[in-house]
């Protein structure tokens, strides 16, 4: 099973673009065979390298959001306005395409089922990724780890995986819970705000009982999650939590 990896003792591989999903209007999985692939652990993540005709690379990191899969890795990116390689990602890749992958990477922000739980799981926007590939990994391996997901989302349309999620909640003891910050559909009877201490005294399981946390998203997000936790008494220690600024990558 995949661990911590540094860059520097990793090869870059080639993986080729057997499928290509659109999950929102700016959102799209692309899913890579790659032959060599040591295989992950539901968390981690890869780099991205594209070299142009004319010899300039650029190299971006991305979560990976499938569970282990023999040589399939999945990479569910959003395109960043001027974001150069999110763009070329999803925008230009077709299948047959061949690009370079580096990984997997990453050992602390992981979550493997027999570390039980329950879990909670609190993402902002494409924060959801390396989220999707835990939950993902749970119903893969027959787990019934209790598991609550919040996930803050700007619209209805813009929620990663929604239809997916939709269905993992028919699974016994999956509980999915959405917050629309920007608008709401007309019906919406769920939280339209930002998470905030209130919010997750209400979906956080009880601190006597809570067991490994992550969260994923932009840094204002996680930090104010962590902190809301921590004053709500949840031991820090197992609070993980992973960010990601403006100027795109991971997740």
């Amino acid at each position: 099973m995949a661990g911590t990896a540094i860059r520097g003792r990793l090869s870059w591989l080639l993986g080729e673009v057997v499928e290509l999903i659109d999950e929102t209007p700016t959102v799209r999985t692309i899913v890579f065979d790659c032959p060599g692939w040591p295989g992950h652990v539901p968390g981690q993540h890869v780099d991205v390298r594209l070299t142009a005709e004319d010899g300039y690379q650029a190299q971006r990191s991305y979560s990976i959001a499938n569970p282990p899969d023999g040589e399939l890795v999945a990479l569910t990116v959003e395109r960043l306005e001027d974001g150069e390689v999110s763009g070329y990602l999803t925008e230009e890749l077709r299948i047959g395409d061949r690009i370079e992958l580096r990984g997997p990477i990453g050992g602390y922000f992981v979550w493997h089922a027999y570390q039980g739980g329950p879990l909670l799981l609190v993402a902002g926007g494409s924060g959801v990724v390396p989220l999707m590939a835990m939950l993902r990994h749970r119903v893969a391996v027959g787990s019934d780890v209790p598991v609550r997901l919040l996930l803050s989302s700007r619209s209805w349309q813009q929620i990663i995986f929604r239809d997916e999620l939709e269905r993992l909640t028919r699974e016994d003891g999956i509980q999915v819970i959405h917050t629309l910050t920007g608008s709401q559909p007309p019906s919406w009877q769920g939280y339209a705000r930002r998470v905030d201490s209130e919010m997750l005294a209400e979906v956080a399981w009880p601190v006597h009982e809570a067991g490994p946390v992550f969260v994923c998203g932009p840094t204002g997000l996680v930090e104010a999650v962590a902190t809301a936790l921590t004053e709500l008494g949840h031991d820090p220690a197992r609070i993980k939590t992973e960010r990601f600024g403006p100027t795109g990558g991971r997740p």
